[in-house]
C-alpha cells in the first residue's frame, strides 16, 4: 500500500501549546486529562495516529481556535502508570492542514485534514546543508537557551544528522507559539534554517536594545 493511503482523512486533534513535532522526531507526552485518555484510547483500537497541533489564542477557553498547520504522529511506545496516566512516544510522520472540524460526539476533537502539501514529508529525502551552517545557530542558540535556563545536552544532539539537529531544535527551542508556528509551516530545510536565523536575530536585537538601554 502506498505510505499516502495509510495516512487517515480524519484524525483526534491534540491541541498543544507551544508544542510542535515534525516528520521524523520522537517526543514523549504524558497524558493525564480524560478526554485525551480517551483518544488515546481510541486511536490505539485504529490508526495509533494523533494530530498535534497548536491552539491560538482566540475562541474559547475550553475550544479555542487552532492553527491550521499541525503534524500527525503514530503512538510507538505505549505504557499505563499505576495512577492511570498514560506515557506514550509519538514519532511524526507528515504534517496536515486542517480541511474542517468534525462533530464526532467525543471529548476530544477531531478534525478532516489533508496532507496535499505536504506530501514530501514521506520522502526521507536527505537535503545536503553543510554541518558547518549550523555553528552560528548552535552559538546563538545555546546562549539564549543558557538566559532562558533550558537544559540541552548539545554533544548528543550534534551526533544527528542535520535536518534532525535543525527539527529537534525548533522543537526545543524557547520560542514563542507563533514563531514555532513559521517554523513547522516552512516547506523545506534550507527554509527553516533562515526563518530560524531569522527569529534569532529578532532574541539577540533584543538582548542588544535591553543592554543599551540600561
Amino acid at each position: 500500500m502506498n505510505k499516502k493511503d495509510e495516512l487517515p482523512s480524519i484524525i483526534p486533534i491534540f491541541p498543544l501549546s507551544n508544542f510542535i513535532i515534525f516528520p521524523n522526531t520522537t517526543v514523549p507526552l504524558n497524558i493525564f486529562e480524560p478526554r485525551y485518555i480517551d483518544m488515546i484510547d481510541d486511536s490505539m483500537k485504529s490508526h495509533r495516529m494523533i494530530g498535534m497541533i497548536q491552539p491560538k489564542k482566540s475562541g474559547k477557553l475550553k475550544k479555542p481556535d487552532l492553527y491550521n498547520v499541525g503534524c500527525v504522529g503514530k503512538i510507538t511506545s505505549f505504557n499505563e502508570t499505576d495512577d492511570g496516566r498514560y506515557l506514550i512516544i509519538i514519532n511524526g510522520v507528515n504534517r496536515f492542514n486542517i480541511e474542517e472540524e468534525i462533530e464526532t460526539g467525543k471529548l476530544y476533537r477531531s478534525c478532516k485534514v489533508s496532507y496535499q502539501n505536504y506530501f514530501e514529508d514521506l520522502d526521507n529525502k536527505v537535503e545536503q546543508i553543510e554541518i558547518s551552517e549550523l555553528d552560528k545557530i548552535f552559538n546563538d542558540l545555546k546562549s539564549l537557551f543558557e538566559k532562558k535556563g533550558f537544559m540541552v545536552d548539545w554533544s548528543n544532539l550534534k551526533k544527528q544528522d542535520f535536518s534532525n539537529t535543525l527539527n529537534t531544535l525548533s522543537m526545543a527551542s524557547p520560542f514563542s507559539l507563533e514563531e514555532k508556528q513559521i517554523l513547522l509551516e516552512t516547506k523545506d530545510l534550507s527554509t527553516r534554517k533562515l526563518r530560524l536565523e531569522e527569529i534569532l536575530k529578532t532574541y539577540t536585537l533584543d538582548e542588544f536594545s535591553n543592554k543599551t538601554l540600561q
